[in-house]
């Protein structure tokens, strides 16, 4: 996402008011993604984006380096110097799961806004795993989930952060997990408002996956403070089937706050081989969306260094700033 630390305040993410409604613009971001690809398409880049008004700016996930912290190699502490000076990055999305088990300490927290004070890079979200399901069938596994996640929320605070990233994920019909997770999700947002946060839902699996159930779910939640995360890549459903990715980033687009560069392999263009980046960002354009990119280089077949980089390269193509 990256300025330096003055020119990175500037930079928010889609106002509350798209965020809320005009649900239109999907209608028109579905029809252009789903219209073709290639290369005879309209581009997209920085001149294009300034003649709309769009302004839209990297972060780094930590999952992309997910592979480096498991061995023991880097640690969340060493994250933000990570993104800045391998990088050339000056905002990170942190993952909860990977702040070995430090994420709630406070001095651990101090330290970590210190470091990241010491390389101008601005902490932008917590990825929250594994603290419950906020749309579980009974009544108070939902509350205790709402606690857990109101922690990390704290966290975020203490951080800087302006959001928390959580799943949608719940048991039953369609409808009855839509209602499960709104009410959930809803509490939240309701009780993250108090920290000034807000809580976005990412497609990260099951029935989220499903973007017309995303919008669906914002819609339910209705509250100025919830909000999307599009990820390119988490498109697969219960029972493997694949829900069409183009339309399912354009149906979130409207609440989104962030959205997730997922990437996984490259040709030697530079171009995602799995992903087509160009159809990707002419969604956004029609959806006039501004605000956060976030890396997230899944890859196994380079190192995460060279694939977080290449993904770079090729945002930077998009017109995102670094």
């Amino acid at each position: 996402m990256l300025d330096r630390r003055s020119e990175s305040t500037t930079i928010v993410p889609v106002s509350r008011r798209a965020a809320l409604g005009t649900i239109g613009l999907a209608a028109a971001a579905v029809a252009a993604g789903c219209a073709g690809t290639g290369s005879g398409a309209r581009a997209t880049g920085a001149a294009a984006d300034g003649a709309r008004g769009l302004r839209r700016t990297m972060t780094l996930a930590e999952w992309s380096v997910n592979r480096m912290i498991k061995a023991g190699t880097l640690t969340t502490l060493d994250f933000p110097a990570f993104a800045r000076r391998e990088c050339g990055i000056g905002a990170v999305e942190y993952v909860s799961t990977l702040f070995a088990g430090r994420g709630l300490e406070a001095s651990y927290l101090g330290e970590l806004r210190t470091r990241c004070e010491g390389e101008g890079v601005r902490s932008v979200l917590i990825m929250i795993d594994g603290e419950g399901d906020l749309g579980a069938p009974e009544a108070g596994a939902r509350r205790e989930a709402v606690e857990r996640h109101l922690r990390w929320a704290e966290s975020a605070r203490v951080l800087g952060c302006s959001s928390i990233r959580v799943n949608a994920r719940s048991e039953g019909t369609r409808d009855e997990q839509l209602a499960r997770c709104a009410d959930g999700i809803g509490t939240l947002a309701d009780r993250a408002a108090g920290l000034g946060m807000d809580v976005i839902v990412e497609n990260h699996g099951g029935i989220s996956s499903d973007g017309s159930w995303m919008a669906a779910l914002m819609r339910a939640t209705a509250r100025p403070n919830c909000g999307t995360l599009p990820d390119f890549g988490n498109f697969r459903m219960e029972g493997g089937a694949q829900y069409d990715r183009y339309r399912g980033i354009a149906e979130m687009l409207p609440w989104a706050r962030d959205v997730s560069a997922k990437s996984y392999a490259f040709d030697a263009d530079g171009n995602e081989t799995t992903i087509d980046y160009a159809r990707m960002f002419r969604i956004m354009d029609d959806a006039g969306y501004s605000g956060w990119v976030g890396i997230e280089f899944e890859g196994k077949g380079m190192p995460e260094r060279e694939g977080i980089l290449a993904t770079k390269r090729l945002l930077e193509r998009m017109g995102v700033r670094a």
